[in-house]
């Protein structure tokens, strides 16, 4: 089974639930924010530490688990993925 997609959003239209609700309807995906101040630099600091553990065997995925949980935001709306 394919992975359910979902969208992660940043920034300051992250805090618009209009425009997330349209990523949300034309994506047909969940749309997820997290409160945090400059989370647009948040994945290049991720994969900075990543890179600074890296002989350690460390996975990405481990280092991202210390990220603050996303939060739902909006779903799409009921039929959307037909218009």
């Amino acid at each position: 089974a394919v992975p359910r997609t979902r969208i992660l959003a940043t920034g300051g239209a992250s805090h618009n639930k209009k425009i997330l609700q349209v990523l949300s309807d034309v994506f047909n995906a969940p749309v997820y924010t997290i409160d945090t101040a400059n989370s647009a630099c948040l994945g290049s600091a991720y994969r900075a530490i990543h890179g600074l553990v890296a002989e350690t065997n460390v996975s990405l995925a481990d280092v991202v688990k210390l990220a603050p949980e996303p939060r739902l935001a909006v779903t799409p709306t009921a039929g959307a993925e037909e218009v």
